[in-house]
């Protein structure tokens, strides 16, 4: 199942209804570290964009987005973590556009060793306000002629981790949760859930935390109308019935401190 691809250009449409569009790039960058999806909404002239990577994505997303919305009008990058994949390329989004920062606040205080010694210096104490900092529960997000919900996913696979929901897509931007290790075909949705366990399974088992946060988060997400849930890795799930099936897999999967044993913490000289 193929999803919807913009002609010409790298982009892949995943809604667009409205004036409002989200918008995925899953091959920005080929042969140079782990494969990543980085995301773009529109809607009216408000632009934002969700984990947009590190440098080597910089300037191909930079030249894509320009296509679509003046990059000095960005108005917020949403970074679920603080991982190099997620936001190393901070320090340029923060000179070449006026855009906010939202993160968690577990994170915030951090961000700025990412910034280089020019931004420091440049904004100073400025830099704190182009941060929004979440606290735990996460929140809404005023944007265009809605708002984006910032979703506590914390360990999952980091202590202070968020996903993203839009409920005019109806589209859940999930992080870590649901990728899989494919160096490509990320455009193209799950069709056999089944067979894509094997490719996602190992990743699980080691990033997220334990079966109780993958629980407890299945359960949240059981509650939104979600119509397609997005990771940051890998091929995206669409329809009720494949998020389904993926909600009940990692509800029950063991990972994380759940597989660790005493051998898990031995050595040898």
């Amino acid at each position: 199942m193929n999803l919807l691809q913009a002609t010409g250009d790298k982009a892949h449409i995943l809604f667009d209804k409205d004036g409002h569009q989200c918008i995925q790039f899953s091959d920005l960058v080929v042969g140079e570290g782990i494969q990543s999806n980085q995301f773009l909404i529109i809607d009216g002239k408000d632009a934002a964009l969700i984990d947009p990577g590190g440098d080597l994505t910089f300037t191909p997303l930079t030249i894509e987005i320009g296509k679509r919305v003046k990059i000095n009008e960005l108005k917020y990058i949403f970074a679920s973590h603080q991982d190099p994949d997620i936001i190393a390329s901070l320090p340029r989004w923060l000179m070449h556009t006026n855009c906010q920062v939202v993160t968690s606040k577990l994170w915030s205080r951090f961000l700025p060793h990412l910034a280089s010694t020019f931004v420091t210096q440049q904004y100073g104490q400025a830099l704190e306000r182009r941060i929004i900092s979440l606290g735990d529960s996460g929140g809404a997000i005023p944007f265009g002629r809605s708002s984006i919900i910032a979703l506590p996913a914390h360990f999952l696979h980091s202590v202070g981790n968020f996903h993203f929901y839009d409920p005019v897509s109806k589209i859940l931007f999930s992080g870590d949760m649901g990728a899989s290790l494919l160096e490509d075909h990320a455009d193209t949705a799950v069709v056999d859930f089944h067979a894509h366990i094997r490719h996602m399974r190992g990743f699980h088992q080691r990033y997220m935390a334990s079966n109780k946060a993958c629980r407890l988060w299945a359960n949240m997400i059981r509650k939104l109308d979600v119509e397609m849930m997005v990771p940051q890795h890998g091929s995206p799930f669409v329809g009720k019935p494949m998020i389904t099936q993926f909600l009940d897999w990692i509800s029950e999967l063991e990972c994380g401190i759940d597989l660790m044993d005493q051998q898990s913490f031995s050595f040898r000289f």
